[in-house]
Parts: C-alpha cells; sequence; structure tokens
C-alpha cells in the first residue's frame, strides 16, 4: 500500500413513545440483522458457544507512537449487544508489520465482559511513527478479521502530504453506507474523520428516507437506556460497508446530537421529554458510556470529545465537542443569539482552543467541527424553498432567518474565536464540518454583512450527509431540482459562499500539502442501492496564507 507519509527526514520513533416531529438534517449507520433475531443469523461457531468477531474491528486516534485498538466479542449466542449477557472472555490482539503475520510488534490480552458490553479497547505504544500496520483479535480459538492501521507521523518531521476521508451524518433507515464502501476502496488514507451523527436515536420510521424506511434498524423504538444505545451501536456496526472503512484505515471521530437526542444541549434536548423520557443526565450518560465502549475514541476532557492530534509539522487538528457544554439553543422568549452568556463550546473548551490555535507552530490548523461556523442567512427564498429549507434546518418557518442549532445561535463565542485568529495573525486555520446534510465551500467572514470588503479569518468545508435527508429529499422533487433554484439565492445572500449543493449525498477527500488543503467533494448515484456508485463532483482549496476558498477542476 502505498505510503502517504512522506517525511524529507528520518523520523523518530517513539425507547417507545410517540414519534416526534423532527427537521434538522442528519443521521448514522449500520446493516444486518435486528436484535432480537440476531442468534439465528449467527456464525455456526458463536451458535455452538465458540465466541466470534460480528462487529469487526476498528482503530482510531493515531499517535506518532500509537493507536488505539477496539473490537467487539460475541462469547455466546446470547450476548447480543445491550444484552448484558455473556461470560467474561479473554481477548488477544497482536499487532504486525504485514498481513501474514509473520513480523509481530506488539500483542497482548483483555477481557470483555457484560459491564462493557463485551467490548474491547487496545492503547498499543511503542509503535513507529508514519508506519503502516496490520492487526486482529482472538478469542477462544476464533480470530477476528485483519485490519489495517496506521500511526502519525513524529511531531517534528516534515510531512509533505496528508489525506483524509471525511463523514458525516450516517441515517441507517434512509440507505445504505456505500460512502463508506467507496472511502474503503481508495486505499490511500492516511486516516478517516466522521464529524458527527455516527448512529441516530430515532424509532423506526421516524425519520427514514423521504418518509419511507430503506432498511429498519434496532431496537424499533426511540433509544433511551444504556441497553437501547447499545443495541443500536452494535446495528451499525453490522453495516459491511462501515466495517470495511473500518478495516482500512484509523478513525478519527467526534460526536454530534443524534448520538445522544436530536438537538442536545448541556442539560437537555428537542427530542428529550424529561419524566416521560427519564432524566436528561441518566440519559446523557448512557449514550456516553456506550459511544466510549464502541468507539476507538480516547476519552478526553472530562469524558468528551474535544481534543487535539498532531500529523509532523504540516498540520495539527483540534477536534470539538459542541454538546456537552452548550447553553439552550434560542427560541422564543429563550434569549439572544447575542447574548454573551450563552455558549456553544464552554469557556474552557473555547479557552483551550484559541490557546492551541496560538501555539501551534504546524502549516495547517485543521479543526474538526460538528455544525457550520459559517454565518448563514436565508435571504429572499421563495415561500416554496423557504418552508422545506426552514424544515431542513429546524428554522422557525415564519421568522427567524438562521439556524440556531449552529454557530449562528451562539455568535459571542464565533466572534471571540475569529477576532482571536486575526488579532494573533493565525493563518490557515479550515473548519471541517458535517450536520447540516449538503456540501458548502465557505471563506469564514468576520463580518458577514460586509464581506468581502471585510477580511476572511479563516475558510470551512461542509461535508453532505452520507444517507440523511438532504433538501430534494425533503421537498420530494428529483436530485438537483431545489439545488438549482436555492443555491445561486444562497450565494447572492451569503457572498462568503463559493458553492453549496442542497440535494446530493456523499463524502469528502481531504489533501493536504504545504501549499494548500483541498478537499474533493464526492457524491453518490443513490443512498437506497446496496452498489450505488460514486463520482467526483467538485474540489475546493484554500491556498497557503489566504484564509479564502476558490475553486479547482481536477481532484487529487
Amino acid at each position: 500500500m502505498t505510503s502517504r507519509y512522506r517525511a524529507s527526514a528520518p523520523a523518530e520513533s517513539v425507547n417507545s413513545l410517540s414519534p416526534r416531529r423532527r427537521t434538522i438534517v442528519k443521521a448514522a449507520a449500520a446493516t444486518a440483522v435486528l436484535a432480537g433475531p440476531l442468534t439465528a443469523a449467527l456464525p455456526a461457531r458463536a451458535a455452538a458457544g465458540t465466541p466470534a468477531f460480528l462487529h469487526g474491528v476498528a482503530s482510531g486516534d493515531p499517535l506518532p507512537d500509537g493507536v488505539l485498538l477496539w473490537t467487539r466479542v460475541t462469547p455466546t449466542a446470547e450476548a447480543v449487544p445491550g444484552s448484558g449477557l455473556g461470560p467474561d472472555t479473554e481477548v488477544g490482539w497482536v499487532v504486525a508489520r504485514d498481513k501474514a503475520f509473520t513480523d509481530v510488534v506488539a500483542e497482548g490480552a483483555v477481557t470483555a465482559t457484560a459491564a462493557s458490553d463485551h467490548t474491547v479497547k487496545a492503547d498499543v505504544r511503542g509503535l513507529e511513527p508514519a508506519t503502516d500496520y496490520w492487526f486482529r483479535f482472538s478469542a477462544g480459538g476464533t480470530d477476528s478479521p485483519p485490519a489495517r492501521t496506521r500511526t502519525a507521523p513524529a511531531a517534528d518531521a516534515a510531512v509533505s502530504g496528508l489525506r483524509f476521508g471525511v463523514v458525516s451524518c450516517a441515517n441507517w433507515e434512509a440507505g445504505h453506507f456505500s460512502a463508506y464502501r467507496h472511502l474503503a476502496a481508495r486505499g490511500d488514507l492516511d486516516a478517516w474523520l466522521h464529524l458527527g451523527d455516527y448512529i441516530y436515536e430515532y424509532g423506526t420510521g421516524d425519520y427514514g428516507t423521504r418518509g419511507t424506511v430503506v432498511r429498519p434498524h434496532a431496537p424499533a423504538h426511540e433509544i433511551l437506556t444504556l441497553a437501547d444505545y447499545r443495541t443500536r451501536h452494535g446495528r451499525y456496526k453490522t453495516d459491511p460497508d462501515l466495517q470495511a472503512l473500518h478495516h482500512k484505515a484509523p478513525v478519527i471521530a467526534i460526536w454530534d446530537d443524534h448520538e445522544f437526542a436530536n438537538d442536545a444541549w448541556s442539560g437537555g434536548a428537542e427530542n428529550h421529554t424529561e419524566g416521560a423520557e427519564g432524566t436528561w443526565s441518566a440519559r446523557q450518560a448512557a449514550a456516553r458510556q456506550a459511544y466510549f465502549e464502541w468507539m476507538p475514541v480516547r476519552p478526553a476532557t472530562a469524558g468528551t470529545t474535544y481534543r487535539r492530534l498532531r500529523f509532523g509539522k504540516l498540520a495539527d487538528l483540534s477536534l470539538l465537542d459542541l454538546r456537552s457544554f452548550r447553553s439552550q439553543q434560542v427560541k422564543v422568549g429563550n434569549g439572544s443569539v447575542d447574548d454573551p452568556d450563552r455558549t456553544i463550546t464552554g469557556r474552557a473548551q473555547l479557552d483551550w482552543l484559541k490557546a492551541g490555535l496560538k501555539t501551534s507552530d504546524t502549516t495547517w490548523r485543521l479543526v474538526g467541527n460538528s455544525v457550520m461556523i459559517s454565518p448563514f442567512a436565508v435571504g429572499s427564498l421563495s415561500a416554496d424553498l423557504l418552508k422545506p429549507l426552514a424544515e431542513l434546518l429546524g428554522l422557525p418557518k415564519e421568522g427567524l432567518a438562521l439556524n440556531t442549532d449552529q454557530w449562528d445561535g451562539y455568535t459571542d463565542d464565533r466572534r471571540e474565536l475569529l477576532a482571536h485568529l486575526r488579532s494573533n495573525a493565525i493563518r490557515n486555520t479550515v473548519f471541517l464540518t458535517g450536520d447540516i446534510h449538503m456540501a458548502w465551500a465557505n471563506d469564514v467572514p468576520v463580518d458577514a454583512g460586509t464581506y468581502p470588503l471585510s477580511a476572511s479569518a479563516a475558510t470551512e468545508f461542509v461535508v453532505t450527509s452520507v444517507t440523511s435527508d438532504n433538501l430534494d429529499d425533503i421537498v420530494k422533487v428529483p436530485e438537483g431540482t431545489v439545488s438549482a433554484i436555492a443555491a445561486p439565492v444562497i450565494k447572492a445572500a451569503n457572498r462568503h459562499v463559493h458553492w453549496v449543493d442542497t440535494d446530493r449525498h456523499g463524502y469528502g477527500v481531504l489533501d493536504v500539502t504545504a501549499e494548500r488543503a483541498q478537499m474533493d467533494y464526492y457524491v453518490l448515484s443513490d443512498r437506497t442501492s446496496a452498489n450505488a456508485t460514486s463520482s467526483w463532483a467538485r474540489s475546493y482549496r484554500t491556498r497557503s496564507g489566504t484564509q479564502k476558498v476558490e475553486r479547482t477542476y481536477d481532484p487529487v
């Protein structure tokens, strides 16, 4: 496999309630059997009591000297995700330089228990930087599939190129995860970024595809309890395309709202009824626990997902948690988007982000950002477009022309952050964003009202959804119909927006060199088809030092 890290100098070692009205664009992923009938689909070995690896293996959070390995073992037929059943099982792991595992560099064992839903992790250290490795797990004489992972470059390495897959919003019921399959087939990714909504919390039929369900998830009800969240994660991890991508490259993931509940904030969520659905604190804790059990993500500050990774001298990646600390979204009678006492990041996280951006000595400062930071005004959209767009974005249909779940609802935090970038002459900051189920390429203006006369403090690449409904799906018209009308109007009202595609599903590939950071946008032929094809749509880049986006006419 061709190496994507090219160092110019030697690198150093080192739950069942009434359906919800919901209108935002986001969701998540998986494949196969319902949790109840899962035992009927178990391989003969598992049905006979031999451990089986039914949910694949994964790696994540690459460091120069290590990587986090993950799997879930099914020790007995009844030990399905969320069941709380099954014996303690020793799971061995091995890391090698080759797929045949003849050159083993590290190995060990961990115990899978019902207390952790029989998921296990191994935080392997002592590896070489910028190196491909193969790993697998074993239990009771059964081996998992082998998988590739890759370490990050040494902190001081001169790295000439990085390439990341970028995805967001994978709704199981809305279609198949062909985006993951096409990324897995590339074979050239250093890692892939999941920017949130890896799973969705809704009950079956509450949030499908143009009002239909392509494939039902499990459990069938809205997830509320720890067992529910575990079962839903388990469902996703049976998807063959998701497994394939996890087997090809390490993931770097952050959560957004649907890993908890729609429009989550620190004290609740739009899709949570206190009392009738238990307490928010209990639901939030259950969602967190299941997430860290089922994802190859290292818990960061206070068990959140904000943390920072470094890729040599070329780039660092600040990953944000924009759900755990945020104030409630503005509603009628609930404050102003400009209230300085309201926050999307929380004070500590914003200070951490500012400090990291200021002290960074890398060429590029990438920010994994779950909701769009660029300002967005609806402008003079016609009523027939404004209503579905408001539904898509969760906007008041008769009023406020902005999405208060995004940074637009927390303008004081945004002003402080962008002012920090400008006053400290911090260049080459690129926000990588999901959530909105549309693809965007934006400058991030200090003052959108006067742009382009005012400065751009950063740039932003927003990827569309893997499967979750976007604008043409909400309106139920052929793909491209809405975008052809809406995109020019959106751009006219938002001069910092270089491109927006409101209608298609897909993924991005971010390629970074010292000279530029480029996002190639890919779209799928049909999210409801397991055999959907993929095609390149457009590419945009930001040249070093410019803080502006420009179109380029070829993918990398």
